[in-house]
């Protein structure tokens, strides 16, 4: 099969079933699966395609088709200019995210110091602080077995499984360690709220990285419960938010005895992380 004959296809069926980015996402799922550039097959059309790899492509496209993420069907997203491994077991790593792991650098200096993460996911933000601070060792906690096998994977993929290891234990329960820095990312969507997600979202990422309970702030009390008890005196706290959650968690820190040093908000001007320091 002709690349670009397959690419038309793909079009047509990712167009007729409502996907905005149906070229880019052709695209991208063409160059996952005949291993070459998106620049290499649109420049040579006359490039051929395997039977095999065909019949490959035309199922990423079916599950694209049916709004399955384009993250899950190539099993990585790039976060903080590094590639993560992903699977459905683990949230997508966002853009948004990444104003947490530029607010924990600034916090931060070549010196050495410990790191928490609760609740890794896919081991993104405590790995991509790990990355640029050399001196640094970390301990990420999840409740569930799949985010520490990917977060393990990722964590050899960068080399740095020396300097990090990960826990599994419910928020509330883990005890181990004091840090210098706290970092966290919890479900923080309200459970009424959950079925006005995008089909792509509800229908494929794990709920439980979604779901925060009846208000939204059920597992963002955890991790302010547990970060109190584990943190160290002028150690920080940092916390990604819901755009309108900002006055609850505020009024959660300071009764655990947190300054809050900054409220910052991601590209769309929403609030996004609260930066906070144990007094």
């Amino acid at each position: 099969m002709n690349i670009e004959i397959a690419l038309k296809e793909a079009n047509i069926i990712l167009k007729k079933n409502n996907i905005k980015s149906y070229q880019l996402d052709s695209e991208i799922l063409m160059s996952d699966v005949s291993k070459l550039s998106r620049k290499d097959f649109i420049l040579n059309k006359d490039i051929e395609l395997s039977d095999e790899k065909y019949q490959k492509f035309k199922k990423l496209i079916y599950e694209r088709s049916k709004k399955k993420p384009i993250s899950y069907l190539i099993k990585k997203k790039e976060f903080c200019k590094n590639e993560f491994i992903i699977n459905d077991k683990v949230l997508i790593p966002r853009p948004e995210t990444e104003h947490l792991v530029n607010e924990a650098l600034l916090v931060t200096s070549e010196k050495s110091g410990n790191i928490l993460d609760l609740g890794i996911g896919s081991g993104c933000i405590i790995l991509s602080v790990l990355q640029e601070r050399k001196k640094f060792r970390g301990i990420g906690v999840d409740i569930n077995s799949g985010p520490l096998v990917i977060s393990n994977k990722n964590a050899k993929k960068l080399g740095i499984e020396n300097r990090v290891k990960f826990v599994k234990s419910d928020i509330d329960n883990f005890r181990i360690g004091k840090y210098d820095l706290i970092v966290s990312n919890p479900p923080y969507i309200k459970s009424s709220d959950l079925k006005n997600l995008e089909k792509d979202i509800i229908g494929y990422e794990p709920r439980i990285a979604l779901d925060g309970g009846l208000d939204g702030m059920s597992e963002i009390r955890k991790v302010i419960n547990t970060a109190s008890k584990l943190i160290k005196i002028n150690g920080k706290l940092i916390i990604e938010i819901a755009f309108n959650q900002k006055d609850k968690i505020i009024s959660l820190l300071k009764n655990k005895e947190f300054y809050i040093n900054k409220i910052v908000k991601d590209y769309s001007g929403k609030d996004r992380c609260v930066v906070s320091t144990k007094i």
